[in-house]
């Protein structure tokens, strides 16, 4: 199986903090993420003044008053923050990537040479954005796709293939836009539908308390698994409290890697750690009661029993009827 790509999502899990930032880079790579990720944009040409928090935010924040353009001014990151991430990133070996969320946002993430660009759902819908990212030609796109239904994926999708993107390029994430996303809404067989629809690589961008939903999600044939994480999920900010902490993203990631190992190559025979029993498990024809030599076989003094090294019960009828070549004890192997 082609190893799954997981990307530790930071996202603004740093509250602003650049200290704090570095500290979940060197999280993310100690506990084997593939990428880490976070989130780029200037605050006031994302939202206007009359945009209002979501339920979610308002609750794991704490402020009523305030409203999402004053709380996501404080997450932003500078210039100057992103590339000194990029080289804390180089130095501790576990990938930079981060989603723009303006037009000015994508020309900053441009000059790092990023190797995948990663479009968010709320994005999908935004015709400007998505022309953009994709005259720029980024070596892969990775969209994720909640709130989306089939047709707008779609039309993210054409407005790619429109501008020259081939399909192998583009890898389509499942997602829910729900902090954290109840059980009952995942929906995980919907990845293979957008699989199955668009002919694309897949995956799930999680936002599940927990580790099952992303785990199941590889053994579905996800590619590409992302999932927020937090030093501390007690923590003050929008999305902490639907994080993984550490030591979580660290099982996550063994998980999922195991999960890789154990799909296979999907073809049915004895493994080798197992041939060894075949023997032990499996049964021969035996003797029942004593036999002598000449005495015709039956039903009535032969019996299955272990071990499996003998004639296989499956040669039962081939061998009732035939004539002993040599006495038999009970419990010997015919």
């Amino acid at each position: 199986m082609k190893k799954t790509i997981i990307i530790a999502e930071a996202g603004v899990n740093h509250n602003g903090n650049f200290e704090l930032a570095k500290k979940l880079i060197d999280a993310a790579a100690d506990a084997g993420a593939d990428y880490v990720k976070f989130q780029t944009f200037k605050a006031e040409k994302v939202i206007s003044v009359n945009a209002k928090k979501a339920d979610y935010q308002i609750e794991n924040t704490g402020d009523q008053q305030e409203s999402q353009l004053e709380m996501v001014k404080k997450l932003e990151l500078s210039p100057a923050m992103h590339d000194d991430l990029v080289a804390h990133c180089e130095q501790y070996n576990v990938k930079f990537l981060s989603t723009a969320f303006d037009l000015d946002s994508i020309d900053l993430l441009s000059k790092y040479k990023l190797d995948i660009f990663k479009i968010p759902s709320g994005e999908i819908t935004n015709l400007p954005y998505l022309e953009k990212i994709a005259k720029l030609k980024f070596p892969s796109y990775i969209m994720s796709t909640g709130m989306a239904n089939m047709e707008e994926v779609n039309d993210a999708v054409q407005v790619l293939l429109n501008h020259g993107i081939q399909k192998e390029k583009i890898t389509i994430l499942h997602c829910n836009t729900e902090y954290p996303t109840p059980m009952i809404d995942v929906n995980l067989k919907a990845m293979n539908a957008i699989k199955e629809r668009f002919g694309v690589s897949v995956g799930y961008s999680d936002h599940t308390l927990g580790i099952e939903i992303p785990i199941a999600a590889v053994a579905l044939g996800a590619q590409v698994i992302e999932k927020h994480f937090t030093l501390d999920r007690e923590m003050k900010g929008p999305d902490h409290r639907a994080s993984l902490e550490p030591q979580e993203l660290k099982q996550m990631v063994t998980s999922i890697r195991n999960i890789e190992v154990a799909l296979g190559d999907g073809v049915k025979q004895p493994s080798d750690s197992e041939k060894k029993n075949i023997v032990i498990a499996r049964k021969s024809i035996i003797a029942l009661q004593e036999i002598k030599e000449g005495e015709i076989f039956t039903e009535q003094n032969l019996t299955v029993k272990r071990p499996g090294s003998g004639i296989s019960p499956m040669k039962w009828y081939d061998v009732i009827g035939t004539k002993a070549s040599k006495n038999y004890q009970p419990d010997d192997i015919i």
